[in-house]
Protein backbone atom coordinates (compact mmCIF):
# COMPACT_ATOMS: atom_id res chain seq x y z
CA UNK A 1 0.00 0.00 0.00
CA UNK A 2 2.81 2.38 0.66
CA UNK A 3 4.36 1.65 -2.71
CA UNK A 4 1.40 1.87 -4.10
CA UNK A 5 0.49 5.91 -2.59
CA UNK A 6 4.29 6.92 -3.20
CA UNK A 7 4.03 5.63 -7.36
CA UNK A 8 0.81 7.78 -7.18
CA UNK A 9 1.93 10.79 -5.35
CA UNK A 10 5.44 10.82 -8.21
CA UNK A 11 3.14 10.59 -11.27
CA UNK A 12 0.90 13.15 -10.11
CA UNK A 13 3.65 15.10 -9.79
CA UNK A 14 5.15 14.94 -13.39
CA UNK A 15 2.41 14.91 -14.97
CA UNK A 16 1.64 18.28 -13.29
CA UNK A 17 5.14 19.42 -14.16
CA UNK A 18 5.06 18.36 -17.49
CA UNK A 19 1.88 20.06 -18.36
CA UNK A 20 3.38 23.34 -16.65
CA UNK A 21 6.34 23.19 -18.07
CA UNK A 22 5.77 21.98 -21.96
CA UNK A 23 2.74 23.53 -22.54
CA UNK A 24 2.47 26.56 -24.94
CA UNK A 25 0.87 29.05 -22.03
CA UNK A 26 3.13 30.94 -20.39
CA UNK A 27 1.28 33.84 -18.47
CA UNK A 28 1.52 33.60 -15.05
CA UNK A 29 -0.97 33.27 -12.26
CA UNK A 30 -1.29 34.50 -9.17
CA UNK A 31 1.54 36.78 -9.38
CA UNK A 32 1.76 38.49 -6.19
CA UNK A 33 0.50 35.67 -3.84
CA UNK A 34 3.92 34.53 -2.55
CA UNK A 35 4.51 38.25 -1.08
CA UNK A 36 1.83 37.99 1.41
CA UNK A 37 3.35 37.53 4.80
CA UNK A 38 0.37 35.11 5.95
CA UNK A 39 -2.20 32.66 3.89
CA UNK A 40 -4.39 30.49 4.40
CA UNK A 41 -6.11 27.28 3.09
CA UNK A 42 -7.18 23.86 3.93
CA UNK A 43 -5.97 20.10 3.16
CA UNK A 44 -7.26 16.79 2.17
CA UNK A 45 -6.00 13.68 1.90
CA UNK A 46 -5.39 10.00 2.77
CA UNK A 47 -2.58 8.07 4.65
CA UNK A 48 -0.98 4.58 5.28
CA UNK A 49 0.09 4.02 8.98
CA UNK A 50 2.51 1.47 10.30
CA UNK A 51 4.36 0.48 13.27
CA UNK A 52 7.88 -0.72 13.73
CA UNK A 53 8.52 -2.39 16.75
CA UNK A 54 11.89 -2.86 18.92
CA UNK A 55 12.45 -6.51 20.90
CA UNK A 56 13.89 -7.03 23.90
CA UNK A 57 15.74 -10.43 22.65
CA UNK A 58 17.03 -9.14 19.47
CA UNK A 59 17.71 -13.11 18.40
CA UNK A 60 14.09 -13.42 17.37
CA UNK A 61 13.27 -15.37 13.90
CA UNK A 62 10.34 -14.13 11.79
CA UNK A 63 8.10 -16.73 13.37
CA UNK A 64 7.85 -14.46 16.41
CA UNK A 65 7.77 -11.14 15.28
CA UNK A 66 4.67 -8.92 15.62
CA UNK A 67 2.72 -8.36 11.99
CA UNK A 68 1.39 -5.47 10.93
CA UNK A 69 -1.39 -4.66 8.06
CA UNK A 70 -1.61 -1.44 7.21
CA UNK A 71 -4.91 0.08 5.84
CA UNK A 72 -5.60 3.60 3.93
CA UNK A 73 -7.01 6.14 6.19
CA UNK A 74 -7.96 9.94 5.23
CA UNK A 75 -7.16 13.36 6.37
CA UNK A 76 -8.34 17.04 6.18
CA UNK A 77 -7.32 20.14 8.03
CA UNK A 78 -6.37 23.72 8.10
CA UNK A 79 -2.91 25.86 6.69
CA UNK A 80 -1.56 28.35 8.15
CA UNK A 81 1.31 29.97 6.03
CA UNK A 82 4.30 32.61 7.16
CA UNK A 83 6.28 33.93 4.60
CA UNK A 84 9.96 34.13 6.14
CA UNK A 85 11.88 35.08 2.49
CA UNK A 86 11.47 33.94 -1.00
CA UNK A 87 12.49 30.41 -0.76
CA UNK A 88 11.60 29.50 2.74
CA UNK A 89 8.07 29.46 4.77
CA UNK A 90 7.07 28.31 8.05
CA UNK A 91 3.85 26.25 8.09
CA UNK A 92 1.26 25.01 10.39
CA UNK A 93 -1.13 22.56 9.48
CA UNK A 94 -3.63 21.27 12.44
CA UNK A 95 -5.81 18.41 10.85
CA UNK A 96 -7.60 15.31 11.87
CA UNK A 97 -6.42 11.56 10.36
CA UNK A 98 -8.25 8.53 10.61
CA UNK A 99 -6.73 5.20 10.44
CA UNK A 100 -6.54 1.59 11.38
CA UNK A 101 -3.82 -1.01 11.74
CA UNK A 102 -4.22 -4.42 12.58
CA UNK A 103 -1.72 -6.29 14.84
CA UNK A 104 -1.04 -9.95 14.43
CA UNK A 105 1.00 -11.95 17.30
CA UNK A 106 2.35 -15.07 16.42
CA UNK A 107 1.82 -18.68 18.24
CA UNK A 108 -1.81 -17.94 19.07
CA UNK A 109 -4.67 -19.86 17.26
CA UNK A 110 -7.45 -18.51 18.13
CA UNK A 111 -8.70 -15.18 16.15
CA UNK A 112 -9.66 -13.50 19.86
CA UNK A 113 -5.61 -13.79 21.01
CA UNK A 114 -3.67 -13.21 17.81
CA UNK A 115 -5.53 -10.07 16.18
CA UNK A 116 -5.84 -6.83 17.59
CA UNK A 117 -7.16 -4.12 15.51
CA UNK A 118 -6.00 -0.63 16.40
CA UNK A 119 -8.56 2.14 15.51
CA UNK A 120 -7.19 6.03 15.71
CA UNK A 121 -8.13 8.95 15.32
CA UNK A 122 -5.54 11.91 15.62
CA UNK A 123 -5.54 15.24 15.96
CA UNK A 124 -2.24 15.81 14.41
CA UNK A 125 -0.45 19.52 14.49
CA UNK A 126 3.24 19.83 12.66
CA UNK A 127 5.09 22.92 12.61
CA UNK A 128 7.31 22.74 9.23
CA UNK A 129 9.91 24.42 7.39
CA UNK A 130 9.11 24.99 3.68
CA UNK A 131 12.21 25.25 1.31
CA UNK A 132 10.99 26.38 -1.79
CA UNK A 133 13.20 26.33 -5.79
CA UNK A 134 12.57 29.70 -7.71
CA UNK A 135 9.21 29.63 -9.38
CA UNK A 136 9.52 28.48 -12.90
CA UNK A 137 6.01 29.41 -15.07
CA UNK A 138 3.39 28.39 -12.87
CA UNK A 139 5.26 25.50 -11.05
CA UNK A 140 7.27 25.48 -7.88
CA UNK A 141 9.04 22.27 -5.94
CA UNK A 142 9.34 22.53 -2.30
CA UNK A 143 10.66 20.05 0.26
CA UNK A 144 9.79 20.16 3.80
CA UNK A 145 10.62 18.98 6.93
CA UNK A 146 10.08 19.50 10.82
CA UNK A 147 8.14 18.25 14.06
CA UNK A 148 4.75 17.60 15.31
CA UNK A 149 2.61 16.37 17.89
CA UNK A 150 -0.53 14.42 18.12
CA UNK A 151 -3.30 13.28 20.34
CA UNK A 152 -5.20 10.28 19.75
CA UNK A 153 -8.86 10.52 20.27
CA UNK A 154 -9.21 6.46 20.62
CA UNK A 155 -6.71 6.36 22.95
CA UNK A 156 -7.11 3.71 25.57
CA UNK A 157 -3.96 4.71 27.67
CA UNK A 158 -6.51 4.69 31.24
CA UNK A 159 -8.48 1.36 30.18
CA UNK A 160 -7.74 -0.99 33.29
CA UNK A 161 -8.48 -3.73 30.87
CA UNK A 162 -5.62 -5.33 29.10
CA UNK A 163 -4.27 -7.66 26.17
CA UNK A 164 -5.69 -10.92 29.19
CA UNK A 165 -9.36 -9.15 28.10
CA UNK A 166 -8.50 -8.32 24.43
CA UNK A 167 -7.64 -4.21 24.95
CA UNK A 168 -4.51 -3.27 23.14
CA UNK A 169 -3.31 0.05 24.56
CA UNK A 170 -1.35 2.80 23.16
CA UNK A 171 -0.63 6.18 24.47
CA UNK A 172 -2.68 9.32 24.54
CA UNK A 173 0.26 11.59 22.80
CA UNK A 174 2.93 11.10 20.55
CA UNK A 175 5.76 13.06 18.80
CA UNK A 176 7.11 12.79 15.29
CA UNK A 177 9.71 14.37 13.20
CA UNK A 178 8.75 14.79 9.10
CA UNK A 179 10.38 14.65 5.98
CA UNK A 180 8.21 15.08 2.39
CA UNK A 181 8.16 17.00 -0.84
CA UNK A 182 5.95 18.31 -3.44
CA UNK A 183 4.95 21.29 -5.96
CA UNK A 184 3.00 24.71 -5.61
CA UNK A 185 0.91 24.73 -8.42
CA UNK A 186 -0.38 28.31 -9.44
CA UNK A 187 -3.98 28.04 -11.28
CA UNK A 188 -6.00 30.87 -12.24
CA UNK A 189 -7.91 31.06 -9.18
CA UNK A 190 -5.85 29.42 -6.52
CA UNK A 191 -2.98 27.57 -5.64
CA UNK A 192 -2.95 23.98 -5.74
CA UNK A 193 -0.77 21.93 -4.13
CA UNK A 194 0.41 17.68 -4.03
CA UNK A 195 2.62 16.75 -1.20
CA UNK A 196 4.04 13.69 -0.05
CA UNK A 197 5.53 13.16 3.50
CA UNK A 198 6.85 10.81 5.50
CA UNK A 199 6.41 10.61 9.45
CA UNK A 200 8.28 8.88 12.16
CA UNK A 201 7.51 8.90 15.93
CA UNK A 202 9.88 9.27 18.46
CA UNK A 203 8.58 7.98 21.65
CA UNK A 204 7.43 4.70 22.57
CA UNK A 205 3.78 4.24 22.17
CA UNK A 206 2.88 1.28 23.50
CA UNK A 207 1.13 0.56 26.96
CA UNK A 208 2.08 -2.73 27.97
CA UNK A 209 -0.04 -5.40 29.87
CA UNK A 210 0.17 -5.78 34.13
CA UNK A 211 2.14 -8.63 33.59
CA UNK A 212 5.47 -8.19 33.05
CA UNK A 213 5.61 -11.79 31.08
CA UNK A 214 2.59 -11.09 28.82
CA UNK A 215 3.03 -13.00 24.92
CA UNK A 216 1.61 -9.78 23.63
CA UNK A 217 4.02 -7.28 24.95
CA UNK A 218 6.64 -8.56 27.36
CA UNK A 219 9.65 -8.91 24.83
CA UNK A 220 8.67 -5.47 23.06
CA UNK A 221 11.39 -2.76 24.30
CA UNK A 222 9.74 0.10 21.96
CA UNK A 223 6.73 0.63 19.08
CA UNK A 224 6.43 3.48 16.86
CA UNK A 225 4.62 4.68 14.37
CA UNK A 226 5.84 5.50 11.05
CA UNK A 227 3.47 6.91 8.53
CA UNK A 228 3.23 8.27 4.71
CA UNK A 229 0.20 10.91 4.23
CA UNK A 230 -0.35 12.27 1.08
CA UNK A 231 -2.35 15.56 0.90
CA UNK A 232 -4.15 17.93 -1.88
CA UNK A 233 -3.59 21.15 -0.48
CA UNK A 234 -5.74 24.15 -1.71
CA UNK A 235 -4.50 27.98 -1.20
Amino acid sequence: MKKLLIVLAVLLFAQSANAQLFSKERLANLENFDQRFLTWGYFLGFNSYDFKFEYENQFMDDNTDILVEAQSGFNVGLIGDMRINQYMNLRLEPGLYYTQRNLMFPNFEEEKDFLREVKSTYIHVPLLLKLSTKRLNNIKPFIVGGISTSFNLSSNEDNPEDNFQGQFRTTKATSYYELGFGIDLYLYFFKFTPSIRGVFAINDELVRDDDPNSPWTGNVTKMATRGIFVNFTFQ
